[in-house]
């Protein structure tokens, strides 16, 4: 069966409680940048990650994703410095199988992560989410570094792969690719290149390797397809999904909104039938909740209470799907 989980942030917070109460035995971290225990030691160096596993451990959690990076943005590009960005990401995965962290999830965003044009949208009940409407971005200037082309993004992503994935082969990690968020290219004169179904398929034939793998974040799945459940059946057959953000969106990848995890344009019934019919045991977690009444939206898509009401309803979707003959 598949595992819920949360994303925890690495500083114990009232997060933590309110998951452990709600059922979630499964935690998805960051790297420890703002330790003070850190000292000389980077983030991605074993003590500070045993110290990281270890915190999770002590509140009752086991640490089953990474979902940070070190800096990428010169191996994404190219530029001089590549080597020695990968070298980190090197070190960072062959802790991580010291430690048997899994799974680490990245992404191949140049210059900037997940973009919304608004982190004040109404929703239901005067609930607010993010949005998204790439009209509003037509003038917006270029990035300080200038355009990218797809193609670029796909070699240096090939050289990426050949480095890492002998390290991530020998100490059992598995790579899940995130998709970009908004799945459109280009954006600011940036590439985009993890925008399709198509274009994961090619990741996967790119550098083939049992560790190549995705993470299948349902909201940027949704607007590239018309039947996200055939998609999970389709990547899950090839045993390539090892990680899941379990969310969904209304409209199209110019022009969209988050949505409450029971008011988007997907059949999340559907869905999770389908992770039941590949077999699905790796970790599905919630993603990008509203901001409720009593909640703050300072990290907008992230606050605590929204992720109450979609850990339960995933938790009846799963004990539901589970128990049918």
């Amino acid at each position: 069966m598949l595992k819920i989980a949360e994303f925890l942030p690495p500083t114990p917070s009232l997060l933590w409680q309110l998951a452990k109460q709600a059922g979630v035995d499964e935690a998805v971290g960051g790297l420890p940048f703002d330790d003070p225990a850190n000292g000389p030691d980077a983030p991605w160096d074993y003590w500070p990650l045993l110290r990281l596993k270890q915190r999770y451990a002590d509140a009752g959690f086991n640490l089953a994703v990474l979902e940070s990076r070190p800096p990428l943005n010169q191996a994404k590009r190219g530029l001089p410095g590549r080597d020695e960005e990968i070298d980190t990401v090197c070190l960072l995965l062959e802790n991580m199988g010291r430690l048997g962290i899994p799974v680490w999830c990245y992404e191949w965003m140049c210059d900037f992560n997940w973009l919304r044009t608004s982190h004040n949208t109404p929703s239901r009940g005067g609930s607010i989410v993010t949005s998204y409407d790439h009209a509003l971005l037509a003038q917006a200037p270029p990035t300080e570094l200038g355009p990218i082309s797809e193609e670029a993004l796909w070699e240096n992503l090939a050289y990426f792969l050949r480095r890492v994935l002998p390290v991530a082969e020998k100490w059992q990690v598995r790579l899940a690719m995130h998709p970009d968020d908004p799945p459109l290219s280009p954006i600011r004169g940036v590439g985009r290149i993890m925008r399709s179904v198509e274009n994961f398929q090619r990741l996967l034939e790119l550098t083939p390797s049992p560790m190549n793998g995705i993470t299948l974040c349902q909201g940027n799945f949704t607007l590239m397809t018309d039947d996200l459940p055939g998609v999970i059946r389709h990547f899950g057959r090839q045993e390539k999904i090892f990680f899941v953000h379990f969310r969904d969106v209304q409209g199209i990848p110019e022009r969209f909104q988050e949505t409450w995890h029971d008011a988007g344009q997907t059949d999340m019934l559907a869905c999770m039938r389908a992770y039941r019919e590949i077999g699905f045991q790796g970790v599905l977690r919630p993603d990008h909740v509203p901001t409720v009444a009593g909640d703050s939206n300072e990290q907008a898509g992230y606050s605590a209470f929204g992720r109450l009401y979609a850990l339960g309803y995933i938790r009846g979707l799963q004990q539901a799907v589970w128990r049918e003959t």
